[in-house]
């Protein structure tokens, strides 16, 4: 391209919205960098500055030439979402409050513990599904996360303690996208940002630590195994097809024999023959602990090499219902321990400044008007009731 050519390009671009670099992957990057006249191999410069020395200024970006940083500060650039609060529970736990375009507010939280920190990351501006015991449904939904708005969490997290530009200080050593939404009704965007997860010039994390957790949103579940290999969790929070019904709408549409046979299937894809599938069960006081529940979900899973995760229920205003007592908990847990399954109880953490599983709210303008009857309901004082 002549010089005249380009910068007749570069005044034509300078006109309309410059491109966030911030969400795409290399190859996304590269096809971008050739668009305007670069060499290929720019992109990882660029995605190295901007995923691993957390560096937004072009001009900073010293081992890319002058005429090009010129160029880059006329076409592009690094948008981040707007940090809005930071919250810091007294167990460790720190939650987010993230100012995205349009002015909805997601949540993502940081749970650090002894051998790893685990970053919770959104996908959803609220969430199209509407489970009755999770505060993030009663917000209603705007829109799905840019691939930018959710790498971007991960970089304020990395920003906020001090692990750019060092190995030693990686205190995020986990993603999990069990944050506000459904990340397979949002595709595409949450496997672009996931690649630079993983992508080793970018944060470099293992396939291992990076889970994508669903409830159910099957056609996209048999997709993800083509296009990715990162772990898989599922939420299930019922055994049988009539209680899932109430607890977890989706099943009505993907019930769980086809659920749990999706989720099988992504785990033959995995080249690695010890993965297993990490199954999310949130245990409600009377509802769905019952030792038959556990005999029932023992049963249900016996095909599917899995890990059982029991999560106690976190209470949110409204709600209707009650955390499981001890008794229960330890009951439900010992019945599928003894019939052969990895165990786990998840410890409630941060739920001082509301960030445990379930809790997270955020800031939705809702698309769904589903917000305006949830809190409708709650000024006539009428407890949710699953039975309806």
């Amino acid at each position: 391209m002549s010089q005249a050519a380009t910068e007749e390009k570069l005044k034509q671009s300078s006109e309309k919205e410059k491109a966030n670099l911030l969400g795409l992957s290399v190859s996304q990057l590269g096809d971008w960098v050739e668009a305007i006249g670069e060499k290929r191999f720019r992109a990882t410069q660029i995605i190295k500055w901007i995923h691993q020395m957390g560096e937004c200024r072009f001009d900073e970006m010293n081992n890319l030439s002058k005429d090009l940083r010129a160029k880059l500060e006329v076409l592009a650039e690094v948008k981040l979402p707007e940090v809005v609060s930071c919250q810091d529970s007294v167990d460790g736990t720190r939650k987010w409050l993230i100012r995205v375009d349009g002015g909805s507010c997601i949540e993502m939280v940081f749970i650090p513990e002894r051998d790893r920190g685990t970053l919770c990351v959104s996908s959803q501006i609220g969430c199209a599904l509407d489970c009755s015991f999770c505060a993030t449904g009663k917000q209603g939904f705007n829109r799905d996360l840019t691939s930018a708005e959710i790498i971007g969490q991960l970089w304020i997290a990395a920003d906020s303690f001090g692990q750019f530009g060092s190995k030693a200080n990686r205190r995020v050593s986990n993603v999990v996208m069990m944050g506000m939404g459904e990340p397979l009704m949002n595709f595409d965007n949450v496997v672009d940002a996931m690649s630079l997860m993983l992508e080793d010039n970018a944060y470099g994390l293992s396939k291992r630590r990076v889970t994508l957790s669903t409830s159910g949103v099957v056609p996209e579940l048999d997709k993800l195994g083509d296009v990715s290999e990162v772990s898989l969790a599922i939420s299930l929070h019922a055994p049988n097809d009539a209680l899932r019904n109430e607890l977890v709408p989706i099943n009505k549409k993907y019930p769980l024999a086809k659920f749990i046979e999706s989720a099988r299937n992504y785990i033959e894809k995995m080249p690695d023959s010890k993965r297993k599938v990490t199954v999310e069960y949130t245990l409600m006081d009377q509802v769905n602990d019952r030792s038959a529940h556990a005999r029932e979900l023992g049963v249900l899973l016996k095909d599917l090499p899995c890990k059982i995760n029991l999560i106690p229920f976190n209470p949110f205003p409204g709600s209707g219902y009650k955390r499981v007592t001890n008794t229960a908990l330890n009951r439900f847990r010992d019945i599928l321990s003894a019939e052969g399954y990895t165990v786990t109880v998840r410890t409630t953490r941060g739920d001082d400044i509301a960030a445990a599983c379930g809790q997270l709210a955020g800031e939705v303008n809702d698309r769904t008007k589903r917000q305006e009857r949830y809190k409708r309901r709650l000024n006539e004082t009428q407890p949710l009731n699953i039975m309806e």
